[in-house]
């Protein structure tokens, strides 16, 4: 990206934006990371259990896809908006990676902190409150993070300039989906809830059978 548009991006990505405006705009940035970070997140332990990963490989798949999925849906809607791919990453590389590193790296320290949290299967109701529990936490570390880049013509806001954008070929923009980012943090909390749900659900069940399996030994 030229100075000239660094410059163009930086001056009116902010001006005309008081306090409330731009604690709107970092919440709505700060959902969407956590959204990207939430969807890798799951799917890298997904992966990783079902292939029967180490922890620490586990972990370390979890934390790339993190950045992979988050990248990717703030790289789709500049795509949508008209820009190429190349233009699209490299604004996103620069809006978003502070605030996917600040998430993880809390995120993670709070599930190593959370006791059992890092050792429960999927099919554990601790590990999906413990999810909520960081998830939660890194959320609000990573707003102030996002606010700060905000307030200083960084962050998302080199993504507010390309709405309306061009580049990518009319045609071609149909075939690319579009999400909101209210659509897909209901996505990813019905799921977890879901998990949750499930896992207790589990839990019982072994409870349930663990206790008639008792009885008809005494009987």
């Amino acid at each position: 990206m030229s100075e000239h548009a660094h410059h163009h991006v930086d001056h009116h990505s902010v001006a005309g934006h008081g306090d409330a405006n731009i604690n709107a705009m970092a919440l709505s940035a700060t959902l969407h990371c956590l959204t990207g970070c939430a969807i890798g997140e799951i799917a890298g332990l997904i992966v990783g259990t079902a292939l029967g990963l180490s922890t620490l490989a586990t972990i370390g798949l979890a934390v790339a896809l993190a950045f992979v999925f988050g990248y990717a849906l703030s790289t789709l809607p500049l795509l949508k908006a008209g820009l190429a791919v190349g233009t699209a990453l490299s604004v996103v590389l620069a809006a978003d990676s502070l605030s996917i590193l600040t998430m993880e790296v809390v995120d993670n320290l709070v599930m190593a902190v959370i006791p059992g949290a890092m050792d429960a299967g999927l099919v554990n109701a601790v590990f999906w409150v413990s999810m909520m529990i960081a998830l939660g936490v890194a959320f609000l570390a990573a707003y102030p993070v996002n606010r700060y880049l905000l307030r200083r013509g960084k962050g998302h806001a080199l993504t507010h300039e390309y709405h309306h954008g061009a580049g990518t070929p009319s045609g071609a923009r149909r075939f690319i989906p579009s999400f909101t980012t209210g659509t897909l943090v209901a996505a990813i909390a019905a799921f977890m809830i879901g998990g949750l749900v499930v896992s207790i659900a589990a839990e019982l069940e072994d409870s349930g059978a663990g206790v008639h399996a008792q009885a008809s030994v005494r009987t």
